[in-house]
């Protein structure tokens, strides 16, 4: 009796099965390791001004803000931190966003010719993006301190929150990233909006001022913004500000959404990324 050769084709379409889909994240995290790692060392290696501009770009906004608001506004700071601390710890949170989106957004054409020649997840290579911003995050994190000891100022014991309040910014950004990667594949000429889009965030966020300057009949829709309960948070944290819970809850809420809103679109146009590229 003689057997048959059979000979089988498989094929993989990446987003048939979710449940199958979100294994496949775990299974290729050491892709994500790598993806993570390679692009720290493509920007910091053998880089002078990477790893200065870093550090220079958030005293710089920092510097200006502080004058803007401060001497020439006259807008005070709710607590009892200098101004130019309050600034800087919601720049933390900003820098950290826009980073992320700024390098998630390029990510999947960064890397056609990955995705082009084999399966994975792609939701690893804009989630690696969004890691990789938390270098920059952690730089500026030691800035900060060093700041609190020139100001001779101790942070609040609040700051045990911290890690919540990053993941709350993490979800943020991911989730944004997420929609705005799987848009910028589709409409390559979107990539000249998103840095508008950050650009404008940063002015309608309390970045160089409280939010509690905000009337309090607007601060329901000012709270739609998700930054504005992440940037709340740090400021409670490290500086012990007031927090304004309601507010935090709307921002955190409107972040979720985004995050479901995010995963939603990308798993569905994930299926073209291939050929769009």
């Amino acid at each position: 009796m003689q057997a048959n050769d059979q000979s089988w084709d498989l094929v993989i379409e990446p987003g048939r099965s979710e449940k199958n889909y979100w294994n496949d994240l775990w299974r290729y995290r050491e892709l994500f390791y790598i993806l993570s790692w390679r692009d720290i060392k493509v920007r910091y290696k053998q880089t002078v001004i990477g790893a200065a501009w870093s550090i220079i770009r958030p005293l710089l906004t920092t510097i200006i803000f502080t004058f803007v608001f401060s001497r020439v506004a006259k807008l005070q700071n709710p607590g009892d931190a200098p101004y130019a601390l309050m600034v800087f710890a919601g720049m933390l949170p900003w820098q950290f966003f826009s980073n992320a989106l700024s390098e998630s957004s390029n990510s999947l054409v960064g890397n056609a010719n990955l995705i082009t020649k084999v399966y994975f997840p792609r939701m690893i290579i804009p989630a690696s993006s969004v890691i990789t911003s938390l270098v920059d995050f952690a730089i500026s994190f030691l800035i900060l301190l060093g700041m609190c000891i020139w100001y001779q100022y101790l942070p609040s014991w609040q700051i045990i929150f911290l890690p919540l309040f990053i993941l709350f910014a993490f979800i943020c950004a991911f989730g944004v990233g997420l929609y705005l990667t799987a848009v910028n594949v589709k409409y390559r000429d979107f990539r000249y909006i998103i840095p508008f889009i950050i650009q404008f965030g940063l002015y309608i966020t309390p970045i160089g001022f409280s939010s509690s300057v905000i009337p309090e009949q607007y601060r329901l829709l000012y709270s739609l913004n998700p930054m504005v309960g992440v940037i709340d948070g740090f400021r409670w944290c490290i500086l012990g500000d007031p927090m304004h819970w309601q507010s935090f809850f709307v921002s955190m809420g409107i972040s979720i959404l985004f995050l479901w809103i995010g995963v939603r679109y990308f798993r569905k146009m994930e299926k073209t990324f291939a050929d769009s590229i």
